[in-house]
C-alpha cells in the first residue's frame, strides 16, 4: 500500500537522541502522517521477512557508524581555462548501523557523486574536501568489510545466474569454507533475491537474450551480499525493477541490516513504495542538502516550510517534484497559494534547513558517533591466491568457450582463409619464382593472422569492466587476472593455430619437417598472443570497444609499415622508421623468423639459388638463429602483459579505489 501524506501537520518537536528514527529488523506497523492538519492516518504492515544469521565473519566486526562533514566536490574544468565546477557543496549527514539511509533528489543533483565520494570511488578529475570518518576515525576498511553495488550490472554475460554468484564466492569467501558449504551459501543468497526461478538462465549480453534488467541487479547485489559487509553502498539499487521486486530486495536488505547491524547508503532515484522501508533521508538538489534526517521528520518539515505534501500522494514523489527543476516552470504552489520556480523552492527549503533544527540534530548527532570509536576493523580470512586463480581461470575458461566472438568466429575465419591461401598457392615447388611465392604466402600469413587477433576486443573490453568492478570490491588482483587469462586461453589459442596452420602448410607445400612445422605454429601462436597483449593494454587505457579497434588496428598498420613487408630494411628512412620504430615492430621478428624458417637449408632454380642468399637479398639479420627471433617475440608479449600490470597499478595510485582511507 502507498503510504499516505498528511494534509498539513503540526510543529512537532525535534528529538536529538542517536536512536530517533532507528527501526527494528522487523518493521512494526507505523502511522505515518502527523501534526494537528488533520491529515489522513493509515497504518501500513509490513510482511515478516525471513531472519538470515549472520557469519561468523560479520558477527565479530564491529558496527559501522559513517559520518561525514562540509563535504564539497569540485570536477575539473572541459578546458584550460575552465574554472572547476562544484557538485557537492557543504554536505554533512551520517549513516548509523542496522539503518538504510537513502539519498535521493533530481537527475544531476548529486546522488551518486555523494555515494563515490563516501566508497572512496571518485573519478580522475575530481576532488573532495571534507572530513569522512568511520567510527570517529579515517579508518582503512579491510577486505569483506565494505561493498558497493554499482548502477550498471556489470556482469560476465555468458554465465547463469547460479555460475556467476558461484564464482564470486570462491573468490571472496575463505578456504575454510568447503565448495559444497559455498555452493549452499550461494543458492541462498540467490533465493534471498527472488531469483530461484532464473538460477540456470544465462546473464545475456550483446549477443544472446538473457535475464532482465531488473534481475541483473539483482545479481549484482548476490554477488556483494555474499560475505555480509558491515558498509554496503547501494547505487540505483531499485532501477530497472518493478514495484514487487524493488520492494522485495529492499525489504530483505532492511531486514538484513537489521538483524546483522549491517550499515547501508543507497543512492534512489525514483523509491516509490520503497520509500516507507528507509530510516533516513537525504535529501539533495544541485549538491546542496534540502534535508537531512528521518522519513517522519521530511514531510514535517516540508509541510513547516510551506511545501505540505497532498493526501493520497506517496511523500517521495511530493518531494521529489517540489525540487525538481527540470521543467522549470511555476508549477510549485506553498500553503500560502504563492507559485514559485522549482529552483526558488529549492533555495527556501535548503536555506530553511540549514537553519533549521533538523540541521541541528544531524550535528549533534554527528558527534555523538564521533565520540563513540569502536575496535579497528580487522582483515575477513578471504580465499587464497591458489584458489582465486583457479576460479579465475575456470570461469574465464567458461566464458571464452560460451562467447563465439572469443575465439571461435576467428577460427571459422582463420581456417577458411587458411584454406583458400592454401588452394591458392597450392604446392609451391623450388623453381626461382617459387621464391618471391613464398615470400608472399609468409606476408600474407603474418599480417593476416595477427591483424585479425584484435576481432577479440570486444569480448575483453567486457572482461576488462568485470575485471575492474572485482578489483576495486578487492576480489582479486591483477596478477590472478593476467595468469588465469593466459592459462584459460592457451588451449583456445593452440585450436585456432594448429588446425588452419596445418591446413595452410600441407597444401602450399612449405618446407616440410618437425622442427619447421613446429617453429611456424609456436610463432603464430606467439604473435597473435603478443597482438592480444597489445590490445589488453590498449582496453586499460580505452575502454570503449569501438575506439579500441581503431587504435588497435591503427597501431597495427603502423607497425606493418616499417616491419621488412613493404621496403627493405636497409631501404626504411633511418629516423624514426628504422630507429627505433622498425626494431620495436614485432613483424620484424616474426617475418624474420618465418624467413630463416622456410629458406635455411633449400636450394632453388636447381641448385643454383641457396636459401642463404636468398635471406642476404632480403637483409634478414643472420647473426643470430630463428629461435631467437622467436624468444624476442615471447618476450615482446611478457612486456606489453606487465605494461598492462603497470598501467593498473599506476591508475591505483592516482583514483582512489573502495578499500582506501576514507
Amino acid at each position: 500500500m502507498q503510504p499516505l501524506c498528511p494534509n498539513g501537520g503540526g510543529t512537532g518537536s525535534v528529538d536529538f537522541s542517536l536512536t530517533s528514527g532507528q527501526h527494528s529488523g522487523r518493521r512494526r506497523p507505523t502511522s505515518v502522517g502527523s501534526g494537528s492538519g488533520g491529515g489522513v492516518r493509515e497504518e501500513v504492515c509490513f510482511a515478516d521477512v525471513e531472519a538470515v544469521q549472520p557469519s561468523p565473519d560479520a558477527r565479530d566486526d564491529p558496527a559501522v557508524y559513517l559520518t561525514w562533514e562540509d563535504v564539497c566536490v569540485t570536477a575539473a574544468g572541459a578546458g584550460s581555462r575552465a574554472s572547476p565546477a562544484r557538485i557537492l557543496e557543504g554536505i554533512s549527514g551520517h549513516a548509523r548501523a542496522g539503518g538504510v539511509l537513502a539519498i535521493m533528489g533530481p537527475s544531476g543533483c548529486g546522488k551518486t557523486t555523494l555515494l563515490d565520494t563516501l566508497a572512496g570511488r571518485l573519478g580522475p578529475g575530481m576532488s573532495k574536501t571534507g572530513l569522512i570518518l568511520i567510527n570517529g576515525r579515517q579508518e582503512k576498511l579491510a577486505f569483506g568489510t565494505s561493498a558497493y553495488v554499482t548502477q550498471d550490472n556489470v556482469l560476465m554475460s555468458t554465465l547463469s545466474v547460479r555460475e556467476a554468484v558461484y564464482y564470486s564466492a570462491h573468490l571472496q569467501l575463505p578456504d575454510t569454507m568447503s565448495r559444497s558449504e559455498k555452493r549452499t551459501h550461494a543458492e541462498h543468497v540467490i533465493r534471498e533475491m527472488g531469483l530461484s526461478d532464473a538460477m540456470d538462465t544465462r546473464i545475456g549480453g550483446r549477443i544472446t537474450k538473457g535475464i532482465s534488467g531488473g534481475q541483473r541487479k539483482r545479481v549484482s547485489i548476490c554477488v556483494e551480499m555474499l560475505t555480509r559487509p558491515r558498509l554496503l553502498f547501494l547505487d540505483e539499487p531499485t532501477s530497472g525493477l518493478d514495484s514487487a521486486a524493488s520492494y522485495h530486495v529492499m525489504s530483505h536488505i532492511t531486514s538484513v541490516a537489521a538483524g546483522e547491524g549491517m550499515t547501508i547508503v543507497a543512492a534512489v532515484h525514483q523509491p516509490g513504495e520503497v520509500f516507507e522501508l528507509f530510516h533516513s533521508l537525504c535529501l539533495l538538489a544541485n549538491g546542496r542538502t534540502v534535508f537531512f534526517g528521518t522519513v517522519n521528520d521530511a514531510t514535517e518539515f516540508f509541510d513547516l516550510n510551506g511545501f505540505p505534501c497532498p493526501c493520497l500522494r506517496n511523500p517521495s514523489e511530493h518531494f521529489l517534484g517540489t525540487i525538481n527543476k527540470d521543467f522549470d516552470e511555476e508549477i510549485v504552489e506553498d500553503s500560502r497559494n504563492k507559485r514559485k520556480t522549482a529552483a526558488e523552492a529549492i533555495d527556501t527549503l535548503a536555506n530553511a534547513y540549514q537553519s533549521s533544527a533538523y540541521s541541528e540534530k544531524t550535528t549533534y548527532q554527528i558527534i555523538q558517533m564521533k565520540e563513540m570509536g569502536g575496535t579497528p576493523f580487522r582483515t575477513r580470512e578471504q580465499a587464497s591466491f591458489c584458489t582465486k586463480l583457479l576460479a579465475l581461470t575456470k570461469r574465464s575458461s567458461v566464458n571464452m568457450r560460451r562467447d563465439m566472438g572469443y575465439y571461435w568466429m576467428r577460427f571459422a575465419v582463420f581456417t577458411v582463409a587458411c584454406t583458400c591461401v592454401g588452394t591458392v598457392f597450392h604446392h609451391i615447388d623450388n623453381s626461382n619464382n617459387s621464391i618471391q611465392t613464398r615470400c608472399n604466402v609468409i606476408k600474407y600469413m603474418t599480417i593476416f593472422l595477427t591483424f585479425m587477433a584484435i576481432g577479440g576486443f570486444p569480448s575483453f573490453a567486457e572482461d576488462i569492466k568485470v575485471f575492474r568492478r572485482e578489483r576495486l570490491s578487492g576480489h582479486y588482483g591483477v596478477t590472478e587476472f593476467l595468469i588465469s587469462n593466459t592459462l584459460s586461453a592457451t588451449p583456445y589459442l593452440a585450436v585456432m593455430i594448429i588446425i588452419p596452420g596445418a591446413i595452410l602448410y600441407y597444401l602450399t607445400g612449405l618446407t616440410r619437417g618437425g622442427s619447421n612445422i613446429a617453429y611456424f605454429v609456436a610463432t603464430l601462436y606467439i604473435c597473435i598472443m603478443l597482438v592480444e597483449s597489445i590490445m589488453m593494454v590498449i582496453a586499460v587505457v580505452v575502454p570503449d570497444f569501438l575506439m579500441g579497434i581503431i587504435i588497435g588496428a591503427g597501431l597495427q598498420g603502423v607497425m606493418m609499415t616499417n616491419g621488412g613487408f613493404f621496403r627493405l630494411p636497409n631501404e626504411l628512412p633511418k629516423p624514426v622508421w628504422k630507429y627505433p620504430c622498425y626494431y620495436i615492430s614485432f613483424h620484424k621478428y616474426a617475418v624474420q623468423g618465418f624467413y630463416k624458417n622456410e629458406f635455411i637449408g633449400q636450394t632453388f632454380a636447381n641448385a643454383t639459388i641457396t636459401g642463404h642468399q636468398v635471406l642476404e637479398s632480403l637483409q634478414v639479420e643472420m647473426c643470430y638463429s630463428k629461435w631467437v627471433n622467436l624468444a624476442i617475440l615471447f618476450g615482446m608479449a611478457l612486456v606489453y602483459r606487465m605494461m598492462f600490470f603497470a598501467i593498473i597499478k599506476v591508475a591505483e595510485g592516482v583514483r582512489p579505489k573502495m578499500k582506501c582511507c576514507l
